[in-house]
């Protein structure tokens, strides 16, 4: 049996992170691709398993994704790389939509250029955020699309290019339609990790509130290590499709911060601790998100492991130990 080689785009992020973990321990060569050299003392770099062999490449560069595909000769491609933070789309609307949007065609159109159609098994991570301005609640893989950011917006355009490549050429492109899913990868722009880091230092003394915007926007919120299997088993089917992967569950603002709170043995108490800050309000926010993965369930038999309780738990825990460092 062939040794089964995968390519993961953003593979220092979060799903990056999870997903090489998985694959290597399902004994497959992982090659991760990075935007540029990067410092050796970067920590994204040093929590990646050295079994990744990292693989320069440029979403706005076809050229160079030409080069990365057709050297690492992937039986899987994983395409997680993306301008990905919500806010900083809408002050970076043009870089959002030229790496999240038109980096997933020139991904496809790599793919196509060497003649991989048949080979290769092409996997998009979609976003939840693509719903947006939601037009049903729980949203599943029919219900229609109406985004409110940049980012939205330029997940659809990779989510219906991957439909059409996969109708036109018989590209096996699925994709991932995944509600947010966090961890103790998570970057520190994220709502989630910014409460985890901010409620370990009011532990630890460091600081006594946490800024946030909107506490009453609920989220179907994950954890990304569950959330990568589904991603490995969606390209393990026969046929490509497209899943929406969450909870099913919904959680304000307002509740992670208390179960964050709790985890970190402080009292509940929301009011004192939390300042509102309007620069974190958005031009068009997103309400609420909630999805329904009765499809994941039944065709990739694949089910959520980590409650919400235990995601925050293990958050605060994680930035707990962090700032425990730091202060030594």
């Amino acid at each position: 049996m062939s040794e089964k080689v995968a390519l993961i785009t953003g593979v220092l992020g979060q799903d990056g992170k999870h997903l090489s973990d998985l694959l290597i321990s399902k004994d497959y060569k992982v090659y991760g691709m990075v935007h540029k050299k990067i410092n050796p003392n970067d920590v994204r770099l040093t929590r990646l398993d050295p079994a990744v062999q990292l693989v320069e490449g440029d979403l706005t560069d076809t050229g160079s994704l030409v080069r990365v595909i057709d050297s690492a000769r992937p039986s899987e491609i994983y395409n997680l790389a993306a301008q990905s933070f919500v806010g900083s789309s809408f002050s970076q609307p043009e870089l959002t939509c030229e790496v999240t949007g038109l980096g997933v065609l020139r991904m496809l159109e790599s793919i196509r250029m060497l003649k991989l159609d048949s080979s290769v098994k092409f996997y998009q991570a979609s976003s939840s955020e693509m719903f947006g301005k939601v037009l049903e609640v729980p949203q599943k893989e029919s219900t229609p699309f109406y985004p409110r950011s940049p980012y939205g917006v330029a997940k659809s355009f990779g989510h219906q290019l991957c439909v059409n490549y996969r109708e036109s050429y018989g590209i096996f492109a699925s994709c991932g339609i995944l509600f947010n899913h966090e961890g103790p990868y998570r970057g520190y722009e994220f709502v989630t990790r910014k409460i985890s880091r901010a409620v370990a230092r009011i532990s630890l003394g460091i600081q006594d509130h946490v800024e946030l915007g909107n506490l009453d926007s609920r989220r179907d919120w994950g954890y990304a290590g569950d959330y990568v299997e589904a991603m490995w088993l969606m390209l393990q089917q026969e046929k490509p499709d497209d899943f929406v992967i969450s909870t099913g569950e919904v959680t304000s603002v307002r509740e992670f911060l208390q179960l964050a709170l709790e985890s970190a043995s402080l009292e509940p108490d929301v009011e004192r601790y939390y300042i509102f800050d309007s620069k974190m309000v958005r031009p068009a926010e997103v309400d609420l998100l909630q999805g329904d993965s009765t499809k994941a369930y039944r065709v990739l038999n694949w089910k959520p492991k980590t409650s919400i309780r235990e995601l925050v738990e293990i958050m605060v825990q994680n930035d707990l130990a962090i700032e425990k460092r730091s202060l030594v």
